[in-house]
């Protein structure tokens, strides 16, 4: 019996989603692509799940697209491909949470695109990434081309894609790509430890607020200054002063917590 191209692992308000392909460097097929799509609108539709993680099982993320598939002329190879990934990046999309990406090892070209879907990705010391759309001879169209500029600026973007060129985890991190790089043994703990902390939020606003940013960042300033004072008022207007209150003992409580943990490291340093 084959396993699953995908596994999904779910504990408490966070699900695990693993691309699991492993011999084929977790190659997009037209399975495993189905397969991701419904994992994310089955998550959506979980009350219970508020954050997710995204890796791959083995030494690669995701490598691309499976070419292989697409190099047979099989028919549903060729009526599958722009459908289904797009259908991806929408169930991306869809979901309301936070999507942290956990980068292993290579992310490249539609792997790329998958972890620059992520809000935020977190890197493995082994994770490289590669744009290798000018060497296949395809344009990407999962948002490779907007969302990299956007985040390392138009230049780096430009030199890595026109080019094809590998970029380590530590370079990527220097450029603003990954939000920090870890030991490969600390890369799953890292992510958990981070979501765990999300999952400590106000649940509605935790949606509200990265609506407000993904939202807003397509936006002129002015514009998006504005989007957000009318999405503060009328957040604001759903919060009893009692809930406030309650928060509030929370946040200091939280922050008492932090800064005893901080002095006790102090202590044993």
């Amino acid at each position: 019996m084959s396993s699953p191209v995908l596994l999904v692992e779910k504990n408490g308000a966070v699900a695990t989603l693993t691309l699991n392909r492993p011999d084929a460097m977790n190659a997009l097929s037209i399975e495993l692509r189905r397969a991701f799509s419904q994992a994310f609108r089955d998550i959506q539709a979980d009350p219970a799940i508020r954050v997710a993680i995204l890796t791959g099982a083995g030494r690669a993320f995701c490598g691309g697209m499976d070419l292989k598939e697409l190099a047979s002329g099989a028919k549903e190879a060729r009526d599958g491909d722009a459908a289904s990934g797009w259908d991806m990046m929408d169930a991306m999309a869809a979901f309301e949470g936070p999507i942290i990406g956990a980068v292993n090892g290579h992310a490249v070209t539609a792997g790329f695109e998958l972890a620059l879907a992520c809000d935020l990705i977190i890197a493995s010391s082994e994770a490289k990434f590669a744009d290798t759309h000018a060497r296949v001879g395809m344009m990407p169209g999962w948002g490779l081309s907007q969302r990299l500029p956007r985040l390392i600026g138009i230049a780096r973007a430009k030199e890595l894609s026109f080019t094809g060129n590998t970029l380590t985890a530590e370079r990527a991190c220097e450029w603003g790509l990954v939000n920090r790089v870890v030991a490969a043994a600390d890369l799953l703990p890292a992510c958990r430890s981070l979501a765990a902390e999300m999952v400590s939020t106000v649940p509605e606003l935790l949606r509200a607020y990265k609506k407000l940013i993904d939202e807003g960042y397509g936006m002129p300033l002015a514009e998006a200054m504005g989007y957000e004072r009318s999405q503060a008022l009328a957040f604001a207007r759903t919060v009893s002063t009692a809930a406030i209150a309650t928060r509030r003992e929370n946040v200091q409580a939280r922050g008492r917590a932090q800064s005893k943990g901080a002095q006790s490291e102090g202590e044993a340093g």
